[in-house]
């Protein structure tokens, strides 16, 4: 599916690692949600999910959430799947400046100027300040420094501390001690579900030139949690060039949101606000650590402008879902183009 001059050695250390880590009911859940969602023989999807794995580099998920059982070979060949994001990523993040990406505290510190929003680390011995935080941001976010999905996200009120010195010391003991002021949204889209902060996935590439091009992007909806992750439910849509959602949203889980299951807002609706000033934030930052070429940024729109939320130097997938969109190709020749493989 993707390109011959991607190094065979890795592609096989990945089948390999995946193989000693499959989960046969997990495989087999999966195969049999796809066979009665297309109306398809489910030996026959489940074959087809194994030999798309070891032939074509097709991740379990990515089977079934961009619907490959209804697609052809050759529509299929157009997609961005989960291990030939992991192959571009290690073939065009330089390793020795990944670890800027890694530490969330460290992450703030490099791109501070990016974030629009106040942040503290708690130390031992630094209660008073993160009292003197919370005065002026009654909403906490804390979050542990290094972790993914979501996870070792939480939000705590101030109104509900009543011992600073003894919450200090619960946060510490948790490992969440990277604290963060609330983001505010836009109107536009606040009203697709205002319970959450619904980020915004922007995928680039530094060109060879120096360049910045945009490759894919992809509006996240949380459901109400501190995280808009699939691991709290959340939900997503890709999108234009534009910013203009392409149709229903999509979790990883293959379930469909004509509209959201809290608010009823039509997700095909969805309009990005501030699309120029999107695309200047992102050429900025992504010029940050240039040799780190192919990220993956999470942002958010706010009432005046963007605000950066972080990069993940693992770009991830945020794919097209066919039954979503009605549109029957994948990203990958926009990737090509900008890549150059």
């Amino acid at each position: 599916m993707a390109s011959r001059g991607l190094a065979l050695q890795h592609r096989l250390r990945v089948l390999m690692q995946r193989a000693r880590r499959i989960d046969v009911s997990s495989v087999t859940d999966r195969a049999r949600f796809t066979a009665r969602v297309h109306g398809k023989s489910y030996p026959v999807v489940l074959a087809d999910m194994l030999w798309s794995a070891a032939r074509h580099r097709v991740g379990f998920n990515d089977y079934l959430e961009f619907d490959f059982a209804i697609l052809t070979r050759a529509e299929r060949a157009t997609w961005v799947t989960s291990p030939l994001a992991l192959e571009l990523s290690n073939r065009y993040d330089d390793p020795a400046y990944v670890h800027r990406f890694h530490h969330k505290i460290d992450f703030n510190r490099d791109f501070d100027r990016f974030l629009g929003r106040e942040w503290l680390e708690l130390v031992p011995g630094n209660a008073a300040a993160l009292e003197d935080f919370a005065s002026r941001h009654p909403v906490l976010i804390a979050k542990v420094p290094v972790s993914k999905s979501g996870l070792g996200v939480r939000r705590y009120f101030a109104s509900d501390v009543t011992d600073w010195e003894a919450f200090h010391a619960d946060l510490i003991s948790r490992g969440e001690v990277l604290i963060e002021e609330k983001i505010e949204q836009h109107p536009d889209v606040a009203a697709t579900c205002p319970g959450t902060v619904n980020t915004t996935r922007v995928t680039t590439f530094v060109k060879d030139d120096g360049t910045v091009a945009i490759i894919n992007m992809a509006q996240k909806f949380g459901r109400g949690e501190v995280s808009d992750q699939g691991s709290f439910g959340g939900f997503y849509t890709v999108l234009d060039e534009d910013g203009h959602a392409l149709g229903k949203g999509y979790d990883i889980h293959g379930h469909l949101f004509e509209t959201h299951p809290e608010t009823g807002y039509r997700i095909a609706d969805f309009q990005l606000p501030l699309m120029d000033q999107v695309r200047e934030l992102i050429t900025e930052v992504a010029l940050v650590v240039p040799q780190v070429r192919y990220v993956g940024w999470d942002i958010v729109v706010g009432p005046d402008g963007p605000v950066l939320v972080e990069g993940n130097w693992g770009a991830g997938v945020f794919e097209n879902k066919p039954t979503a969109t009605g549109i029957r190709h994948g990203h990958l020749p926009r990737y090509r183009a900008a890549m150059g493989f």
